[in-house]
């Protein structure tokens, strides 16, 4: 990262018709490169910033340095780094931006160099009246990056009254130039963490939204979904067909509050695993069976190869019933009148792999990489058309990933989706990692992985 900076320190140290003994030279640039390496490894401002205000002082042989960062006001500056001695008198003192040597730096976006302040107006006098220090001389330049002024660098009086040298102001100027460096990272990482603060709120306000929503619409509907089971055989005819409205639209919230259930379950670590024997051939037979209404309503094709042997793995039926239907749900939903829909499984060592294929719709490239997330829905008008909350293929997620599994998508929007997934069976590592599939185009692929990597 810092390699092009290092090369200017080496070109501005090394000029042939520079002053300083050879051997000077070559101090400066260890001290130099050993701040870079500094810069590198430091993971916190302050302490950097110190540091190079003492450099300063060694490098340009004076008797003291500061570092000045503007307000937000930008109408002061004040102390970002400054000696030890000093630092009760000034860390709350402002030094103001239109009148003082450093104001003039910021404005004007070039150094000044200042051989006796007594002789510039420019000098800001209550700072040597809080510290008892006599200023004679200063050096100031800009700490900038990508143009924009972050603040001020200063070396102040030369040692035995001497002037300052070209030289000097090299040396300063890289100084500042790092100083940029480590603070931008700073104001980067800043803002990295307040968008991930933002990100984990988020979070939590979806987590209270799961557990306040499923617990609290559960009994209601439940009571609304039992009257109406009830008055759908007891009125007469003709209000029948508004009854079984009620009741299958009943039925799909009861599905959007189990999906929540769920989602609040494993997030709370409630969850549990009945684990017993599944074949998942009778786990793919009803769960085809269930969708027999919706796909005769949308002229939908739907088929099954199971191969020839059995499927058994170890786990809990119900959870595998609920990501199998979750996605076969999504490619009923999706998938055109007329379309077809097929369900693949096969077992490989140490799992039971299951794809759902369709000639849907397909996905966006885009919106790949966020399938799985929760209440994340592709393009609102599709959302709109077909309805649903984003939650039945995160909920697909979790069921495998709690059995130790994974999850992936392949797509080609306009073409159709192909999911997988493939639940743990209790095998031996190395045979579970030979039957990884090989890498994938990233561009039509999307993969939800366990925590736990077996």
């Amino acid at each position: 990262m810092y390699i092009s900076l290092i090369i200017a320190i080496i070109d501005s140290l090394m000029d042939p018709a520079a002053a300083l003994p050879e051997s000077e030279h070559g101090k400066r640039l260890e001290r130099l490169i050993e701040i870079s390496r500094t810069l590198s490894s430091s993971a916190e401002l302050e302490p950097f910033l110190n540091t190079l205000v003492s450099a300063t002082v060694d490098l340009i042989h004076c008797e003291a340095a500061a570092i000045l960062e503007l307000d937000e006001g930008k109408n002061h500056l004040h102390f970002l780094a400054l000696p030890w001695t000093y630092r009760d008198q000034l860390i709350k003192i402002k030094v103001p931006a239109q009148t003082s040597v450093a104001g003039w730096v910021l404005q004007n976006s070039k150094p000044a160099i200042v051989p006796d302040v007594t002789n510039d107006p420019r000098f800001f006098k209550e700072i040597d009246q809080a510290t008892g220090f006599i200023t004679h001389s200063l050096m100031a330049v800009p700490i900038s990056f990508n143009r924009e002024i972050l603040g001020v660098l200063e070396a102040v009086n030369k040692f035995e009254q001497a002037h300052y040298t070209e030289e000097d102001l090299k040396i300063l100027e890289i100084l500042a130039s790092l100083a940029a460096i480590a603070i931008q990272n700073n104001h980067l990482e800043g803002k990295v963490q307040h968008s991930l603060d933002q990100k984990n709120q988020l979070e939590r306000m979806k987590s209270d939204f799961i557990a306040i929503a499923s617990h609290e619409l559960r009994t209601p509907l439940g009571i609304i979904l039992g009257n109406a089971t009830f008055l759908r055989e007891t009125v007469p005819p003709e209000l029948r067909v508004q009854m079984e409205i009620i009741v299958q639209n009943s039925m799909r919230l009861k599905d959007i509050i189990d999906d929540l259930a769920s989602m609040d379950n494993v997030q709370r670590g409630t969850a549990s695993l009945r684990s017993n024997s599944i074949s998942m051939q009778r786990v793919i037979k009803e769960v085809m069976d269930s969708f027999q209404q919706e796909v005769q309503e949308k002229h939908l094709s739907i088929q099954a190869d199971t191969g020839q042997g059995d499927l058994v793995l170890e786990g809990d039926s119900a959870k595998i019933a609920i990501a199998l239907s979750n996605l076969v749900k999504n490619a009923v939903t999706f998938t055109n009148p007329g379309g077809h829909i097929h369900i693949v499984a096969e077992s490989i060592p140490g799992y039971v792999k299951v794809t759902v294929i369709d000639d849907g719709i397909g996905i966006p490239v885009k919106d790949l990489p966020h399938i799985f997330d929760r209440f994340y829905q592709v393009e609102s008008h599709l959302t709109r058309k077909h309805g649903g909350m984003g939650l039945g293929l995160a909920v697909a997620r979790t069921m495998v990933e709690i059995h130790s599994g994974r999850i992936w998508v392949e797509s080609v929007e306009g073409q159709g989706s192909s999911f997988t997934f493939r639940p743990r069976s209790p095998m031996s590592k190395r045979a579970a990692e030979r039957s990884w599939p090989s890498s994938r185009s990233p561009a039509r692929t999307s993969r939800a992985r366990s925590n736990a990597r077996s």
